[in-house]
């Protein structure tokens, strides 16, 4: 039991002890709310509390499957593990997937609830949307020590002000203080503070306890006669100056965010073009290959860019069939079969998978209103899009590449795997395919598993494999299986060992913790909450 519950300075309601709130808010989209809510989180933890993140209404194609098969945004599944919980929906209880231009999916406590074009979803659905995400927090609320919000783009949008459910409508029914973040690397950071304060009513600039300017390059004393002036003009301190935090390896929160592709292929390290497709969903996928020593990693987005990669990876789609008719008006479609028929290494995850085969088809406009759209034709299967969801934690064991398709040791070679499906798409086989892996979805409210059932399809030769697996490549043994058989397929030696990711993870948490404490006064963040530093374990 902590320390806020065993009696110290806590809001009260009926008797029960309510965790205290902090909002992180930015100037703009990408200015590093995300990845400075995940240190925050991490740090109180680290400090003996029990903390949560919550954000209200996220609006990405990255999406986090909880342990009991719901989707919630990346980000805030990513925040959950810098607390060391299990995400629920709660912490982010309305999700919006953008399917076009206009439209989004809608997921309302991590189930489709429908699309909607962003005019219906304002004047016809808002409301009742903050009812659910206030009650939500409330829960979060009653079971924590500290809740760690985090706002949406701007809080100073005029135009989306009046029903604001993410930034500081979102505060006041907290009664959370605010930090405004802003992004000092894109340039004009005093006036993008400045400007949002004056665009925000009183009461909503009373409720911003401080700024922390982020992404910081260079000599902070030729920085400080800035901060002085905000500070005396706006009357609110400089909490932190934050510098930029060189090749950490967590999520993006959307595609603003993209990791940069490799900056230089050296010797010894494995070409691999990753489409970037215009409704690429779930790129957190490929984030292992840019950890791993032996991999450069590099998107294509024309045919010219194409170029002699050693492995061809098509990721997810929010959209497939339009996904798929961006890889034939680009003349990508070509090249990745060219690439196919030259024996080089091809693979597809969830929308990528779909590409392989012979049709796609959406009869209901489930997706796209494409109706039926021919594959790439590289393994004999179809793929119907039907209006209920998949999304279902995953756990088995896959053959591996270890010897020639074929061979008794190759089928002996099982590697234990775990990921997440989400999709829309039924996929059936015309004709008998390998499929490389036995999966069940894991029951996690019981510790049970279903009945295990083939998943993916593999080539003969093994070099093409797709599969509705999210977070495949997480798998570390998997992951090093593979790329040590493209490897041999150069005539390069395999290498032992490997990355363990997810200890690599752990461990960019506590950096970050550890990099956000030394440049932000985390002293004052406890005092606008009125707490002391010191937790209870």
């Amino acid at each position: 039991m902590t320390a806020l519950r065993q009696g110290r300075a806590g809001d009260t309601a009926q008797g029960v002890r309510l965790a205290r709130a902090l909002m992180l808010q930015g100037t703009a989209s990408d200015v590093g709310k995300s990845v400075l809510t995940a240190a925050l989180c991490r740090i109180f933890v680290q400090d003996g509390w029990a903390v949560a993140p919550f954000k209200s209404q996220n609006m990405s194609l990255n999406s986090y499957v909880t342990p009991d098969g719901k989707e919630i945004g990346r980000a805030q599944g990513m925040q959950a593990d810098a607390c060391g919980i299990a995400a629920t929906t709660d912490m982010n209880p309305i999700l919006l997937k953008p399917s076009s231009d206009r439209a989004s999916q809608v997921v309302v406590h991590g189930k489709p609830y429908k699309t909607m074009d962003a005019f219906r979803y304002r004047n016809e659905y808002l409301t009742e949307a903050g009812e659910i995400v206030r009650e939500a927090f409330r829960r979060l609320r009653g079971a924590y020590d500290i809740v760690v919000l985090e706002g949406a783009g701007s809080p100073a949008e005029i135009n989306l002000k009046d029903r604001d459910i993410v930034n500081m409508r979102m505060a006041a029914w907290a009664e959370s203080p605010v930090v405004l973040v802003a992004d000092i690397d894109r340039g004009g950071v005093f006036a993008s503070i400045v400007g949002t304060l004056e665009l925000l009513e009183q009461e909503e600039r009373d409720r911003i306890g401080g700024f922390i300017i982020n992404k910081f390059r260079g000599d902070l004393a030729l920085l400080q006669p800035g901060l002085d002036w905000l500070e005396k003009r706006t009357g609110k301190p400089v909490i932190g100056v934050v510098p930029h935090i060189e090749g950490l390896q967590l999520e993006s929160e959307d595609s603003l965010s993209f990791r940069r592709a490799s900056p230089n292929r050296e010797e010894g390290q494995l070409d691999v073009a990753v489409v970037r497709f215009p409704r690429w969903a779930n790129f957190t996928d490929i984030d292992p290959l840019f950890a791993e020593k032996d991999t450069a990693v590099r998107y294509v987005t024309r045919g010219e860019e194409f170029g002699a990669p050693d492995i061809v990876l098509l990721p997810g789609s929010k959209n497939t069939a339009e996904d798929l008719l961006f890889l034939r008006e680009t003349g990508l479609d070509r090249l990745v079969c060219a690439h196919r028929e030259r024996g080089g290494w091809l693979v597809g995850i969830c929308g990528g998978y779909q590409m392989l085969g012979e049709r796609l088809s959406d009869p209901e406009g489930v997706e796209s209103e494409q109706g039926s759209v021919p594959g790439l034709g590289i393994f004999p299967m179809e793929t119907v899009f039907a209006r209920d969801k998949r999304t279902e934690r995953v756990a088995g064991r896959a053959t591996g590449w270890e010897s020639q398709a074929g061979s008794p040791e190759r089928e002996s070679a099982r590697i234990r795997i775990e990921g997440y499906e989400i999709h829309m798409g039924r996929t059936t086989f015309l004709r008998q395919v390998e499929h490389p892996m036995d999966i069940a979805t894991v029951r996690n409210d019981t510790g049970e598993s279903d009945a295990l059932h083939a998943e993916g399809a593999r080539t003969e030769d093994g070099r093409v494999w797709g599969t509705y697996i999210h977070g495949i490549l997480h798998n570390d043994d998997f992951r090093r299986d593979w790329l040590n058989a493209v490897r041999r397929a150069k005539g390069w030696e395999p290498l032992a060992g490997g990355l363990a990711f997810n200890r690599l993870r752990e461990d960019e948490f506590d950096r970050l913790a550890d990099h956000v404490r030394r440049h932000v006064d985390v002293d004052r963040l406890y005092r606008m909450m009125n707490l002391e530093a010191e937790g209870q374990g």
